[in-house]
């Protein structure tokens, strides 16, 4: 072989080489693509999809939320990955609502914290939010037990004051304002977070119970909240007495995959009605998910409240949750009504 074809042949060997080498790493770089385009991220507390991997890095914020019927409708709780609702003083509720996934623009009317709120929310190491408090809640925040942010240090500034409402029931937060603050006390906001226990599709599919279409858990004579089963969106929507709980911000309504009603001990400690809840005993409950009810346990998990089966696996239903606490006296059989929706 001449020198020239030599040199030509090599020249086409050294190309070919090139060109294999280039289709072998663009394939190696579309196979990468793919698997990120693929990966799939669960958010902790809901138990849905995302593609955003950072969120699931994102420490959990738990605000207490007034639901006297002039704080009414609140802001934000349609963003919450699940709310807690329970007495304070008197027949009226709060809210503690849990942040994760959501980071909404407004959130309120903010109110006081309780001791209780407080044991709910270390059970998700959440940065605690609140506006005043009760004695041993002020007590239990002076000594460190939690991070936390409070309106009466940030009244002004982290909260404003709603000109549409009277005080108590005026006090605002939102999702930003709340990074600022854990920002300056230097709260680490960037912690992974425990997931809740979800059932698989598999396990959804054999859920069993009784058609619950429409379910009322009444708060002595003063107070009711009641649920309605839609089949077609497969949630619940939540009415405040008779009225639809709707997001004050974006006047939607409040749709839920899980209601879990579960009794504790409750008992009053002083005249201004203050109480003390059982958080940690379990007992009674029922939950509802996909229209059907399950009379069930609770039990407190690594300080959370969730479902526990005897014979069987239990979990919510991926989405988002309502946990009512009830005082055991009188308990799920008087407190809870089950009808046909209307």
């Amino acid at each position: 072989m001449k020198q020239s074809s030599k040199i030509a042949f090599f020249l086409i060997c050294l190309l070919a080489v090139g060109l294999s080498g280039c289709k072998a790493d663009e394939q190696s770089e579309k196979g990468k693509k793919d698997t990120v385009e693929e990966e799939k991220y669960v958010f902790p507390l809901t138990g849905l999809e995302t593609n955003e991997s950072d969120a699931i890095a994102t420490r959990p914020v738990a605000v207490v939320v007034n639901n006297h019927p002039k704080a009414r409708p609140q802001s934000g709780l349609n963003e919450a990955d699940l709310i807690y609702e329970l007495l304070a003083e008197g027949d009226i509720t709060r809210f503690l609502a849990i942040y994760q996934s959501g980071k909404p623009e407004a959130i309120g009317p903010v109110r006081s914290a309780r001791d209780y709120f407080i044991e709910l929310a270390e059970g998700y190491d959440a940065l605690f939010v609140a506006h005043g408090w009760s004695p041993k809640a002020k007590e239990m925040l002076k000594s460190g037990s939690i991070d936390n942010i409070n309106g009466l240090s940030y009244d002004g500034t982290l909260f404003h004051r709603s000109s549409n409402r009277k005080a108590p029931h005026n006090s605002y937060t939102s999702y930003e304002d709340i990074e600022k603050g854990a920002e300056m006390n230097d709260y680490d906001m960037e912690q992974k977070t425990d997931p809740l226990p979800f059932l698989s599709e598999n396990e959804i599919k054999e859920i069993k119970g009784e058609q619950a279409e429409k379910v009322t858990v009444h708060y002595g004579n003063r107070y009711s909240a009641t649920y309605e089963y839609s089949q077609s969106d497969e949630s619940y929507t939540r009415y405040n007495d008779s009225e639809q709980t709707v997001d004050y911000e974006t006047n939607e309504p409040i749709a839920l995959d899980n209601i879990f009603i579960v009794e504790a001990n409750h008992r009053v400690l002083d005249d201004d009605g203050r109480r003390e809840i059982d958080l940690s005993s379990g007992g009674h409950a029922i939950l509802l998910q996909k229209g059907l009810i399950q009379h069930i346990k609770w039990e407190n998990k690594d300080g959370r409240i969730v479902p526990k089966l005897e014979d069987g696996q239990a979990g919510f239903v991926p989405g988002r949750t309502w946990i009512h606490i009830i005082p055991q006296d009188p308990g799920i059989v008087e407190a809870v009504t089950i009808a046909e929706a209307e």
